[in-house]
């Protein structure tokens, strides 16, 4: 069974679609664990709504379930993150923010690079279409490698957290960094479960579609560098290996980004 951690907070305008494209998944052995971070809007109440829906429907024979659970106060994505791991009980874990969409076989499309690899811990992700506001989907696609190495993201983070499945024993020894500075939390993850694999697999499709907000932490792109900045030195890289890969990082979101501009 594959686990999906939704962290939530005042996501009334988006959560639904979310939980739509995990309920339209063609692999359908799932859990869907949402954590409302206390939210002050209708997140609550559409959640519920999702799971009564659901829990008419025959296609919960197949495993599909909701699970809501809600913090007793704000605490963050990191914690929210982690709260959904303590509680998931698949072999492998899946992360959707509860902005963001799935296509429909994005799932089955991992679980067949796990079979076909024989893979027992490791982690997989996905390419990403993009969607801006109002204006919907944009056509540029980040391609990703087949395969990465903690070298190759320490130069650029090609991995989205949205389009992660990591099985759950390897994700539980390195939770998410409940962190008071300004870091990636999730890159900082991926650079340590990258310690004990040799490299993470990429499926080159986008199956993921990752929503631009400028107001999010990745819409704001100097407080992007500066998080990606403080996670070198948060992982104990030393000033002159974080100032390398910090150009590298500077010039290859330099990149992305026109690409992305080219089309809005």
């Amino acid at each position: 069974m594959v686990s999906i951690i939704m962290p939530a907070f005042n996501a009334g305008k988006t959560i639904i679609q979310s939980i739509e494209s995990v309920i339209k998944q063609t692999y359908t052995d799932w859990e869907l664990i949402v954590v409302d971070d206390c939210s002050t809007d209708d997140t609550e109440i559409i959640v519920k709504n999702a799971i009564n829906s659901l829990s008419g429907k025959s296609a919960t024979e197949d495993g599909g379930k909701i699970i809501y659970i809600r913090n007793d106060e704000n605490r963050g994505v990191a914690y929210s993150r982690n709260c959904g791991l303590k509680e998931s009980k698949g072999d492998w874990i899946a992360f959707l923010d509860s902005d963001d969409l799935w296509t429909q076989d994005k799932l089955e499309k991992q679980m067949s690079v796990i079979a076909n690899n024989e893979i027992k811990e490791g982690l997989i992700f996905t390419g990403s279409s993009f969607i801006l506001g109002e204006r919907g989907k944009l056509d540029y696609i980040l391609r990703v490698p087949k395969k990465v190495s903690k070298r190759d993201i320490l130069k650029q983070n090609v991995i989205s957290c949205s389009s992660v499945l990591v099985s759950r024993e390897l994700i539980i020894r390195h939770l998410f960094p409940e962190y008071e500075g300004m870091i990636h939390e999730d890159f900082a993850v991926w650079l340590n479960v990258l310690e004990e694999i040799p490299y993470a697999y990429g499926i080159d499709e986008p199956l993921l579609q990752y929503r631009i907000s400028e107001n999010s932490k990745s819409g704001n792109k100097l407080k992007s560098a500066l998080m990606n900045w403080n996670t070198y030195r948060y992982i104990g890289l030393n000033y002159v290996r974080s100032l390398f890969y910090m150009w590298c990082y500077i010039m290859r979101s330099v990149k992305k980004w026109r690409n992305i501009i080219k089309y809005k």
